[in-house]
């Protein structure tokens, strides 16, 4: 029996030996040293200038959105979930210690001794006892698979984190692009408002000649036919502030009216933010979402583990210590003590290929996973690119809408003057008035559009964990939590 035994235990050992290697290498992806369409720049301004942080309706809204966004009291319960496996996967590490209290009855029949008893002989078949008993039991993980499972936990507890980080992140930066198409609405029916203003005069004009016999009706009509084009375009701007209000409901949880009453407030544009400079391997340090996919490629990674730790012994250490009588009177006296301690040693011998296949399966996920990583961080890249090459785009568009709008306005101007003066025709007037029309809604919609590039630069570079001024979210809390782990 002793020989068996020690062979069982070489057996299951050399076992664990030949078993190939469960761990992989996880290459670190290769970054270029710059972004290519970043524009030439020093700012060294904070990431979150790229925001309307001075807008009072967009703070409103982001206290709004922090307390109640629905999205977010997802992301929050998924880091709840994370948490209590971490803790699940901490308690299977330490001790156990039970206590039962137990009441049996049994019923025994003579003949199953296979005795033959005196006639005489009185046996009591039906026997109650009575039990009481402190349970211990430890799993020992000397080779580590409990502390994998835990490591992994952990990770996922991370990724749990930097997923709701990004989902704040992406509420912030929706909030702060609603507010600025909201503004810009504001600053685009202002515009039109002055084309308004400048065709109505201009029909004035018409009629005034008309009367007096220098011009006739057809220039009132086509003078007229601005003023439609103009009140046309107004009128457009309010489906486009539906819209808006719609997805700030939808964001925030609040309700359309309380949503409106926040969006009246008055506020000033100021000059946009120059981008701030940044490298590739910022990414890596900022964006939750890589955060998220490196986390878990190391869920991934400690799950292998904990899957390889499979293929070695289990030492499990084992005692209890009771009471057991047949008798509640005798319960606590000195006979009925019983106790026993034991150590198990439990090793796979042959499992038909079990073990490898949960292997095999572990070590794919962490393929999967070191591919989602790899896409993450490439696609993050590619986003930064697009991000710094549209805030590129907009300015130059801001730029030559205001020229345009300058331009036009002024031409416009002096055609008018010249056409009181009986220099030009009225025809003049009207092309030059139809040029400038819409030249400064033009202006204030490519201002909204640098102002949105902005926000998006500001997203794809990774956010900002805390907005100075605004109420912490719990979530945050939460990340440093897990770091202080």
């Amino acid at each position: 029996m002793r020989r068996a035994l020690l062979l069982t235990c070489c057996w299951a050992l050399a076992g664990c030996a030949q078993s190939p290697a469960a761990m992989m290498t996880t290459p670190r992806p290769a970054l270029p040293g710059a972004f290519a369409l970043m524009a030439d720049t020093t700012a060294t301004a904070n990431i979150d200038g790229l925001l309307p942080l001075e807008d009072p309706a967009y703070k409103a809204l982001v206290e709004q959105t922090l307390s109640s966004a629905p999205s977010l009291s997802r992301a929050m319960a998924r880091i709840e979930q994370a948490r209590a496996r971490v803790g699940m996967a901490d308690a299977e590490r330490r001790p156990n210690l039970a206590t039962e209290t137990t009441i049996a009855g049994s019923r025994l029949n003579p003949d199953q001794l296979g005795l033959d008893l005196p006639p005489d002989t009185r046996i009591d078949a039906t026997r109650v006892s009575f039990g009481a008993s402190l349970i211990f039991s430890w799993d020992l993980d000397l080779f580590g698979r409990l502390q994998a499972q835990q490591t992994a936990a952990a990770a996922n507890l991370d990724a749990a984190t930097a997923e709701a980080a990004a989902v704040r992140n992406l509420l912030l930066a929706e909030i702060a692009s609603s507010v600025i198409d909201w503004r810009t609405l504001a600053a685009r029916q202002t515009a039109l408002e002055s084309d308004l203003a400048a065709a109505e005069d201009l029909v004035k004009l018409a009629y005034s000649r008309e009367r007096a016999g220098i011009s006739p009706e057809f220039d009132r009509i086509r003078a007229a036919s601005g003023v439609a084009a103009s009140r046309s375009r107004i009128a457009a701007l309010e489906n486009q502030r539906t819209w808006v209000v719609g997805r700030l409901v939808s964001l925030t949880g609040a309700s359309a009216q309380s949503i409106l009453a926040i969006l009246q407030s008055q506020w000033v544009r100021g000059s946009s933010m120059p981008p701030p400079a940044a490298v590739p391997s910022d990414l890596l340090i900022r964006r939750p979402d890589i955060q998220a996919a490196a986390a878990n490629l190391a869920a991934a990674d400690a799950n292998l583990a904990a899957a390889a730790a499979q293929r070695f012994p289990r030492l499990t250490l084992s005692a209890a210590l009771g009471l057991l009588a047949f008798s509640p009177d005798r319960l606590f006296s000195d006979q009925s003590a019983v106790g026993f301690g034991r150590g198990s040693l439990l090793a796979p011998l042959l499992d038909f290929g079990r073990i490898e296949a949960e292997i095999g399966s572990a070590a794919a996920d962490k393929v999967a996973a070191f591919a989602n990583y790899r896409e993450v961080v490439f696609g993050a890249l590619g986003d930064a690119e697009t991000a710094y090459g549209l805030v590129a785009a907009t300015d130059r568009e801001l730029a030559a809408a205001i020229d345009e709008a300058d331009t036009s306005g002024r031409a416009a101007r002096l055609a008018e003057i010249r056409y009181r003066a009986g220099l030009s025709d009225f025809l003049t007037v009207l092309e030059a008035r139809r040029t400038s029309d819409a030249s400064g809604e033009r202006a204030a919609a490519a201002a909204g559009r640098a102002q949105r590039a902005r926000v998006l630069l500001w997203r794809i570079l990774g956010g900002s964990p805390q907005l100075e001024g605004y109420p912490a979210s719990s979530i945050l809390g939460e990340a440093e939590a897990v770091d202080a782990n």
